[in-house]
């Protein structure tokens, strides 16, 4: 569609004509719907302005959409081809926000069902996006009709309207299958394609007709290369499903047969299913990566992308497989598509011998600057897998990353690079002080306050135990001139733990600390203020208790528990004892570098066990009075079956001085109903049985929990035991079909358990302690005494 443009714009290059739109004078404009005659060409371009609207986000009321979807109903009266094309898809796009959309489904169906191919196909489409699960049965002989026409692109439209048809009558769609299996026989390329996925969508809960309907077209030749891959899809969800070996399937044989197709598209997904299949082996693994080898030194840039971003991804998992491949790769280091090189690179530097990494790594730092951050990234993470492999390759590498620290880039890039230093610190001794060193010419010129946070925080862990911790004062010092109020606040905290930990710098870090307190900011002159007095008494146990080792407990809880506090003054002080003691998590989560390259975000920080349960054990009536805060929370023990009819799981949860057993139950029977739901415990010998929390009602699907309050015994060793369980309840009869109980009248029943294990490790929380050596001096000079565990 041509629009007459202006000189002007001819002059500037051309442009947007609706980039300045405004909403209410085009739904002025839509009234021009109303005239008579219609004015085709207009009409059109006012009904392309709507649709521009729509899709670029704008909200119309319901109101407003319903005035201009009926004002659109005029322009039926048109033949125009492109008018009426234009009307369907505002149909489509107002189906959803106008009010009594079915009045055009009289003349949606008379186009369907028309002699005009050209109308065909967009009225099937917009007849079904207005069409619910009470009109489609009229509709229905049309839709069937249409699936099995001769015209690909009215059956195509038919049976892609079908797919989107089953979120809201999928009962009926089931019913044509039969049309589909016809259209699955189509010589059309797109029908075919389409027929197979209603097909398959009709039949997937059933997984023997699945099975049948694979072996049949496993074993004729589609003529749809977009069908086949299809079929390599759904074959491989088989595989995954079922399991144990590849070698001796013949849906594995069909996979790979697949591999000699002509079409390379079959073959690209062919090849990728085969790597992305779990547990299969090296030799499984051949033929995809020999056929991906040979993609690598294809003409076509989208050939070499995927191969080499599909490489990259194998080399993860089996990088002797990928080998062979490292002459190809090496070619493309000087694809003039940086993508492609940067993935090359990548998995280069997953797959090659220590003796390349040098060569590599030059030849990264020839185009690393012409790359974007998110592949330079994709770079980094492959460094930092390269590292942990070869630890002695450890000064070159991190050369590498200091020079792209310097480089300009954004945080997440900036962050990506420290995080791969910190790594490569913690995990290789040889390299800490060359990567703190790096770190700190780094927060010289950073701007982005939450990374010199982090690397303040580092220097302040692991400077003082370096060989020179001296050297790093000065860097921390000039945070504090040069920074603003956050970055000077971890600063002062770096430098405490320094006069902690080395007593030869104490003087020095005491003049500095009482210059900070001095400070513009509150926060950096309280903390220098605090610091200051702690160092000035020269306790050692004080040092290590309030400025080595991080606070123990659960932030948002303390920070709830101090809330409560102050809201209910009490005589006696704040007992920090009441706030539950943190976990540790013995693997941190990291951003994942997946092989296609695009970084995903690190996850959120997660909410501690005990401090959800806490929360949920809190809104229970009977147990909010339990003394003592939430210690430890295990996690779901299955004491049934999980196919069984009622499904049990326990979570124990220990306070200081009780027990709390919580069994989550699942009632997966929909023609009963259960009431007066508890557990009939044995207890070990010791505990106490003080206090039990049935569940009244148990219905069908739901799942509820009944709590048990045991009181620990006076001794250790006898705390641990074994509790025979038995579930027991009401049981009534139940009309799934009603959603009522058959009668008022039921009977007690009875289901055994697994036994309830309690073991020492539900009694113990594992805390950080970042100076063990003051810690373990804290025990005792016979190495007795209590320590946190």
């Amino acid at each position: 569609m041509a629009f007459k443009r202006d000189k002007k714009e001819e002059e500037d290059g051309g442009g947007n004509p609706f980039q300045n739109l405004d909403k209410t004078s085009v739904l002025q404009e839509a009234r021009t719907f109303n005239d008579t005659p219609v004015n085709p060409r207009k009409c059109t371009h006012i009904l392309t302005k709507i649709l521009y609207l729509l899709n670029q986000g704008e909200q119309l009321g319901s109101t407003e959409a319903t005035e201009v979807f009926f004002a659109m109903t005029k322009l039926f009266q048109s033949r125009d081809v492109v008018l009426r094309r234009m009307v369907y898809l505002g149909i489509k796009e107002l189906s959803s926000l106008a009010e009594d959309v079915i009045i055009v489904t009289s003349s949606l169906t008379k186009d369907m069902t028309g002699q005009e191919d050209l109308y065909r196909a967009a009225a099937i489409r917009a007849l079904c996006s207005i069409t619910d699960a009470t009109m489609l049965q009229t509709i229905e002989r049309y839709m069937k009709q249409a699936i099995v026409e001769r015209n690909s692109a009215v059956s195509s439209a038919a049976l892609i309207s079908s797919l989107h048809l089953t979120r809201v009558a999928n009962d009926v769609v089931k019913r044509w299958v039969n049309e589909a299996q016809e259209a699955v026989n189509s010589d059309n390329m797109m029908v075919q394609y389409h027929g197979l996925g209603v097909l398959y969508h009709i039949r997937k809960s059933d997984r023997l007709a699945v099975t049948k309907m694979v072996a049949k077209l496993t074993r004729v030749s589609l003529k749809s290369p977009f069908a086949v891959c299809m079929l390599i899809r759904v074959v491989c969800k088989l595989l995954e499903e079922d399991g144990g070996e590849f070698a001796d399937s013949p849906l594995f044989e069909f996979v790979e047969s697949c591999l000699r197709h002509k079409s390379e598209t079959v073959i690209y997904e062919a090849a990728h299913a085969i790597v992305n299949l779990k547990q299969t082996t090296q030799r499984e693994l051949a033929p995809a990566v020999s056929v991906l080898q040979l993609f690598c030194s294809s003409p076509k840039p989208t050939l070499r992308f995927a191969a080499v971003r599909t490489l990259n991804k194998v080399a993860m998992s089996h990088p002797a497989a990928v080998t062979a491949c490292n002459l190809d790769l090496e070619n493309l280091i000087t694809d003039t598509n940086r993508s492609i090189a940067t993935l090359a690179i990548t998995t280069l530097l997953k797959t090659g011998a220590e003796s390349s990494v040098d060569r590599l790594m030059k030849q990264i730092a020839s185009f690393v600057s012409e790359i974007s951050d998110e592949f330079k990234i994709v770079v980094i993470q492959a460094i930092r897998a390269l590292c942990l492999k070869f630890p002695r390759k450890h000064s070159v590498l991190m050369n590498f990353l200091s020079a792209m620290l310097r480089d300009e880039g954004g945080l997440e890039y900036k962050a990506s690079i420290a995080d791969t230093v910190i790594t490569i610190i913690e995990e290789n001794p040889d390299a800490k002080e060359t990567g703190l060193a790096h770190l700190c010419e780094f927060i010289e010129d950073c701007e982005h306050t939450s990374l010199a946070v982090r690397i303040l925080h580092l220097l302040g862990k692991e400077g003082p135990r370096t060989r020179q911790p001296s050297r790093y004062i000065r860097y921390i010092y000039n945070r504090v001139i040069l920074e603003n109020a956050v970055v000077r606040a971890a600063a002062v905290s770096a430098m405490a733990q320094f006069g902690a930990a080395c007593p030869a710098l104490l003087d020095n870090v005491q003049v500095l600390l009482a210059r900070c307190q001095m400070d513009s900011d509150d926060e950096v002159r309280d903390r220098a203020t605090y610091y200051y007095s702690i160092l000035e008494k020269g306790d050692k146990q004080l040092n290590n208790l309030y400025i080595l080792e991080p606070l123990q407990v659960s932030v948002p809880s303390l920070e709830r528990a101090l809330h409560q506090y102050t809201l209910h003054p009490s005589p006696e002080p704040f007992d920090i004892s009441s706030v539950p003691v943190v976990s540790v998590n013995p693997v941190e989560d990291k951003p994942a570098v997946p092989a296609e390259g695009i970084v995903t975000p690190a996850p959120k920080v997660a909410v501690a066990r005990e401090e959800t349960f806490a929360e949920k054990l809190a809104a229970v009536p009977q147990l909010a009075s339990l003394p003592g805060p939430l210690f430890r929370s295990s996690d779901p023990i299955q004491l049934t079956e999980s196919e069984t009819e009622y499904v049990v799981k326990c979570i124990k949860h220990s306070f200081p001085q009780h027990l709390v057993l919580q069994f989550e139950c699942l009632n997966t029977l929909n023609d009963q109903l259960l009431e007066r739901v508890r557990v009939q415990l044995e207890p070990s010998e010791g505990y106490q049985v003080v206090r039990e929390v049935p569940c009244a009602r148990l219905a069908y699907g739901e799942k509820e929990s009944v709590y048990i309050v045991l009181k620990f015994p006076n001794q250790l060793p006898t705390s641990i035991g074994s509790f025979g369980a038995t579930l027991k309840f009401m049981v009534k009869d139940f009309d799934p079909a009603t959603g009522l109980p058959e009668g008022e009248e039921g009977y007690d029943d009875e289901y055994m358990l697994e036994d309830v294990e309690v073991t020492l490790a539900d009694q113990i929380q594992k805390v950080s302690k970042a100076n063990f050596a003051a810690a373990w001096d804290e025990a005792g000079e016979d190495g007795s005494g209590y320590c946190e565990l």
